[in-house]
């Protein structure tokens, strides 16, 4: 029987499919010094190329190509079967009709990045990409919008659930896991990679998903369930007849993501604060009410137990947080009430018992 570990490194080998040869090299210009990419993409004043090293020792290829009436930064991580010399064009493209700057890298073992590519790898890529924005072109994470296409939405959900203050997300085509393209499984493996489906959940920042209904890589399904468990989901786009690599051909594809882009400009910090912290604010719990004569309820009580309302009057304890006076509904002592008011857990005694 083959091990996790043997299994996710099978699982890897058919993730991942770099373009063979590669479509472009990286060669530093004699003239100007700086880093320039030969093959099939044209010299471009407005796009910075860039050697990025990572934490696991691999240097990966990003390509920063500027717009100056951006408000807004796009991260972009790419699908399985591209590299960044075939995917020039649709960058210039978003870069002019979303109004953004856009940062694309290339995966270990893909174009000119070194080593070979693997999940790890793929974290530690788009964690040193992320890094570069910062450091060297000075974008916080309140201003980067993080958009993963197929595979990549496996490195764009890392490190979503790490970036608290984000702007925002797209999943395009996106996976579930890497075993539930393939074996169609509702459940996790271990040895599972890009377990998409556990860390959609901890992304506290809008999400857009762009899926087409006739995805025969990576069912609708995926993008649908992303969609729902999404904790602050935008309005999906479902490309009728849309297929796996071409949706970006169809006109909704760029109207809805500008429109997105559009909110996402328009949100200010103070308005994401503020949903950040409804976010983290638990949710009230709220008992039902009973009608049995012989019990007495109320919808202020923090007791769970609740039986017989004691006739001594001076049975009222009050929150220890929110000072609030609750009546005691037990005949005997209890712990670990929960005071309606604020949420809190405290513990009292009945003065009647």
């Amino acid at each position: 029987m083959l091990s996790g570990c043997s299994v996710s490194s099978l699982a890897a080998r058919f993730a991942f499919f770099p373009p063979d040869p590669p479509t472009y090299a990286v060669r530093k210009d004699e003239a100007t010094g700086r880093l320039v990419a030969s093959g099939g993409v044209p010299r471009d004043s407005a796009m910075d190329v860039l050697l990025v090293d990572t934490a696991r020792g691999t240097k990966v290829v990003a390509f920063y190509l500027r717009n100056p009436c951006a408000r807004l930064t796009v991260l972009y991580s790419h699908g399985n079967a591209a590299d960044l010399g075939q995917l020039y064009d649709l960058f210039v493209q978003l870069k002019v009709n979303l109004k953004v700057n856009l940062m694309g890298y290339d995966y270990s073992g893909y174009g000119a990045s070194t080593v070979q590519p693997s999940e790890e790898n793929t974290y530690a890529d788009i964690e040193a990409v992320y890094q570069c924005l910062e450091t060297e072109y000075g974008i916080s994470q309140e201003n980067v919008i993080l958009y993963g296409q197929s595979v990549g939405s496996g490195p764009t959900l890392h490190l979503a659930s790490r970036l608290p203050r984000l702007r925002a997300v797209v999943l395009h085509s996106a996976i579930l896991s890497g075993l539930r393209v393939v074996c169609h499984v509702n459940f996790t493996f271990c040895f599972d990679i890009y377990k998409n489906v556990k860390k959609i959940k901890k992304v506290k920042c809008p999400v857009l998903v762009i899926h087409g209904t006739d995805d025969d890589v990576v069912n609708w399904s995926h993008g649908n369930e992303l969609w729902k468990l999404a904790r602050e989901p935008y309005d999906p786009l479902w490309i009728k007849g849309g297929g796996h690599c071409n949706l970006e051909l169809y006109p909704d594809f760029i109207r809805h993501l500008s429109k997105f882009i559009r909110e996402m400009e328009s949100m200010t910090t103070k308005t994401r604060l503020k949903k950040i912290r409804e976010s983290l604010q638990p949710a009230k719990t709220v008992y039902p009410a009973h009608t049995a004569t012989t019990t007495t309820f109320t919808t202020n009580c923090c007791c769970r137990i609740r039986v017989r309302k004691p006739t001594c009057p001076s049975c009222n304890f009050s929150c220890s947080c929110c000072h609030a006076l609750r009546n005691c509904f037990t005949f005997r002592p209890f712990k670990c009430s929960i005071c309606l008011s604020c949420n809190c857990r405290s513990c009292f005694n009945c003065c009647c018992c």
